[in-house]
């Protein structure tokens, strides 16, 4: 027989069912039965610092005994609703030293968030409601207070304890109900309460914490200190967010160059060295591997290399890698994204630039999502993708395998913030000085720095700090996808290099180091008293600094840039120099700071203050010099019509380079810093000669500190904007976008300030951009005397090339629009133009062309015969 119940006991049923399958459905707890010890804890956790937490013996043991060291669960998180929680933790203390019985405690932190919203800062940066133990035994729910030993509690933590919270919702308000319970009897030790706690206070992430009191001065104490064991967690109060686990595979990197795909898989520090990652790619809606690689033990990488790459479509791939779980099972992770095919047909390449990532505004939702907006070409992060405090806890440097993680969980947060930029886009990123653990470095080939004295001293004396095979590490996490070196013999002491060309989207990119070569000031200029890249004396004539010996790009480089510039293979139509900063030093300080060696903290001006004696700065950091070295890059770069983009020095600038003349070289876009923990600003007492009508008195022609010709067309100073958080958007922080028409051959510039609009067009940009130029405007001298105009028959679009008969040197190279040209030359002479299309190895040359300044002649390359 039916029984037909009313609807209104239907309807209550219904309620009762789906709010008890709500509870059932977000539990979770945690296994580490037969897992070899390991350094990641797994996918769904964070682990603050990493360097400092094992799994091992079936637990998470903290293997130092510092302040708040925590581990943050990813993929469960405390909502907005109204709801309940239930949470308890097995743990024991190995330290059992109670120098400060109060404030050494283990626990849960709950509710835990950081400034911007978003569950990656919540794990880096996240603070909520401290609830723990004491090693005297005390129970706290807040902060722990001097209680009275619990000989109870003390007793059992020989052996574990578990530690258990409920919370529970009453009248708009919250009741947290603590308690310690004896694992052999399950009697309850002790218990506290606290109530009143408002809604607002338990959102977010739910943590285990560690936290012993440093008596040392920050010293790291290398002792453990905790355990943990089968953390359980239910309640209606809970969010299901298993998209957000992190690992084994952090993020991946890719280029595609002249047929060949580089790609590298960042991996967690799973230490099982006998594991490969595959790389498979989508095939008739099934996944193939076509390469397995294995990890590097130290920069934990797994790096691919596939030559004769089908560039002519996208194709879909994955990296898989199968990572043992609890109870000797085994479960494969898979990171997807998407290979583009090469953009030779596109009218605009677009290339997006960052510099300077520090972790203020971690993870940079606003930024990623205006870049996604824009849809790039090509990423490149000029340096920097790293600073030494990034993510707190300070700097490791040694042993070895600690500053390994060290550095690690630093990138780390790189990959998490640009990650689903990076699996789909193309990425060129090369180190700086803050990557590889100094402010300010001068490489000079790869030597060592002095051993002891203060930073800046170590710094000064030129080279590196830290050992080569962990500057090799760090190399080979941010750079080992990019192109094979044009030639990879090492610097000193076995340091690698990684200046390299790449041809993507008929662009031809040279991408080089600024510091690994690079002269240290201190040394070749006893006179200046140099601390820091600066000089002290004020008395010292700044043009005396140009010595003959001191070196910007090194032979090597410079001899790499000569030839990449007459190189126009694989369909080159435009060059780009990618490089970690600009030649010449765009900044200024008050006159009465000239020689601070640590950049001042300026005040923030509002729009339309002008500083009365700011003076062009003379920081060796910069590549303003040496001089020489300067110039020698720039005549290189200008004989392909080279654009340079590049990053470091904190102020986005737009400039022409002039060496002998102003304007008379190449256009530079040094780009905004993405947190710009350093802010510059350029305005000069005396305004800029032959500035365009209306533009601000720091526009026009300047020489900088070192007396380099430059042409200043736009500056993105500082200026107060009343946006929160001030230290972010006060500073003028943000980024490049930079579109080459390969039709029109032209380039456009944009420099975007964080959380701009770009929906809304280009008066969301920093003042003065867009700014647009002609690729013939990157050799900007006004030549009066031209060759003979060229025609060419059989061929579209050829390469040109001048030679100086009197010097045999190369004037420039550069593939033409359509099928004639008028060359400029410098002086009246004889000149021998080379035509040819290299993709097809025909080539053509006259001698001993004449010049004049009226030049009706014509000179005819017929290919067609």
């Amino acid at each position: 027989m039916t029984v037909k119940l009313p609807l209104f006991i239907v309807f209550l049923l219904l309620i009762v069912s789906c709010e008890n399958q709500d509870k059932l459905s977000v539990d979770f707890k945690s296994d580490f039965t037969n897992i070899a010890s390991r350094t990641f804890i797994g996918p769904e956790y964070w682990a603050n610092p990493m360097q400092d937490w094992q799994v091992a013996n079936n637990k998470m043991e903290c293997l130092v005994s510092n302040e708040n060291r925590n581990i943050h669960l990813l993929t469960r998180q405390l909502s907005e609703k109204k709801g309940d929680l239930e949470m308890k933790v097995r743990l024991g203390f190995f330290n059992d030293e109670v120098s400060n019985l109060n404030k050494n405690w283990a626990g849960f932190s709950i509710g835990s968030k950081g400034q911007f919203n978003d569950y990656r800062d919540n794990a880096v940066f996240g603070k909520g409601i401290n609830i723990g133990v004491c090693t005297n035994g005390a129970l706290f729910i807040g902060e722990p207070s001097p209680n009275q030993k619990n000989a109870a509690v003390i007793n059992a933590l020989n052996k574990g304890i578990d530690v258990k919270i409920l919370v529970s919702f009453n009248q708009n308000k919250y009741t947290i109900d603590f308690s310690v319970i004896d694992i052999e009897t399950g009697k309850t030790l002790s218990h506290i309460s606290k109530t009143d706690i408002s809604p607002e206070q338990l959102t977010g992430d739910l943590v285990l914490v560690s936290n012993f009191e440093n008596k040392n001065g920050g010293e790291i104490i290398n002792k453990k200190s905790v355990w943990f064991q089968d953390w359980e967690i239910k309640g209606s109060k809970i969010t299901k967010h298993d998209d957000r686990s992190f690992g084994p595979i952090m993020f991946s990197q890719y280029t595609l160059s002249r047929d060949i795909l580089k790609i590298t898989a960042q991996m967690a520090p799973d230490d099982n060295a006998d594991k490969n990652v595959e790389f498979q790619i989508e095939e008739n809606n099934t996944w193939k591997t076509i390469s397995k690689s294995l990890i590097d033990v130290e920069a934990r990488t797994a790096r691919f290399k596939l030559e004769n790459w089908d560039d002519s479509k996208s194709h879909n791939y994955r990296l898989a890698y199968t990572l043992n779980e609890a109870n000797n099972k085994t479960k494969t992770y898979y990171w997807e994204g998407v290979i583009q095919k090469n953009p030779k047909d596109k009218t605009n390449l677009v290339i997006a630039g960052f510099t300077g990532n520090n972790d203020l505004g971690f993870p940079n939702n606003d930024i990623v999502s205006q870049v996604k907006y824009q849809n790039p070409d090509v990423l490149f992060f000029s340096g920097d993708q790293i600073y030494e405090p990034v993510g707190g806890y300070g700097i490791q440097r040694e042993p070895f395998n600690i500053a390994t993680l060290d550095y690690l969980r630093k990138w780390y947060m790189y990959g998490w913030a640009y990650r689903d930029l990076l699996k789909n886009t193309p990425a060129v990123v090369i180190t700086d000085d803050h990557d590889v653990y100094m402010g300010n470095i001068w490489g000079e080939n790869g030597k060592a720095s002095q051993k002891g004295g203060t930073r800046t001293e170590i710094q000064d004396s030129g080279g590196y700090r830290m050992p080569p095979e962990w500057v090799n590490m760090v190399e080979r996490t941010q750079t080992s996808h990019l192109p094979d070196p044009y030639d990879a013999t090492p610097v000193e002491r076995g340091i690698g290099v990684y200046y390299t060309q790449m041809n993507y989207g008929n662009v031809s990119f040279a991408i080089i180091e600024d510091r690994k070569f690079k002269s240290a000031p201190k040394t070749l200029l006893p006179e200046a008293e140099i601390v820091n890249g600066w000089p002290q004396n004020k008395t010292y004539n700044i043009k005396n600094a140009d010595v003959p010996s001191a070196k910007l790009l090194g032979e090597r480089q410079l001899k790499f840039l000569n030839e990449w510039s007459s190189d126009w293979s694989y369909g080159a139509e435009m060059k780009v120099l990618l490089s970690q900063t600009i030649f010449a030093n765009v900044a200024t300080l008050p006159e009465e700071a000239m020689t601070d060696a640590v950049v001042p903290t300026l005040r923030i001006l509002n729009a339309g203050e002008y500083p009365e004696n700011d003076m062009p700065v003379t920081d060796m950091d910069s590549n303003g010099w040496p001089q020489t070295g300067r110039d020698n890059g720039i005549k290189a770069i200008r004989k392909g019509f080279t654009f340079h983009l590049a990053g470091d020095q904190h102020l986005g600038s737009t400039i022409q380079y002039g060496v002998d003349n102003f304007n008379d070289s190449g256009y530079a876009f040094c780009v905004p810093s993405i947190s710009n923990y350093w802010p510059r600003r350029w305005y000069p007492m005396f305004e800029g000669k032959n500035r365009k009508a209306g533009f601000p008195k720091y526009t026009g022609q300047f020489e900088d500190g070192f007396t380099n010709k430059i042409t200043v067309e736009a500056i993105s100073n500082p200026l107060y904007t009343n946006k929160q958080p001030s230290e972010l958007h006060d500073r003028a922080a943000g980024y490049g976008i930079v579109r080459f028409n390969k039709n029109e051959r032209t380039i456009k510039m944009e420099c975007w300030p964080r959380g701009a609009n770009p929906e809304k067009g280009d008066s969301e940009q920093y003042m003065g951009w867009p700014i647009t130029i002609n690729q013939t405007d990157n050799f900007g001298a006004a030549w009066n005397t031209i060759l003979p105009e060229i025609k060419v028959k059989g061929l579209t679009n050829p390469v040109v090339q001048v030679i100086d008969e009197a010097s045999k040197n190369v004037l420039y190279t550069i593939r033409i629009k359509g099928d004639t040209f008028i060359p400029k030359v410098p002086k009246y002479g004889s000149f021998t133009v080379t035509v040819s299309e290299p993709d097809k190895n025909v080539s053509k040359q006259q001698q001993h062309i004449n010049t004049s300044k009226n030049n009706s002649n014509t000179l005819v390359f017929d290919f067609t015969k």
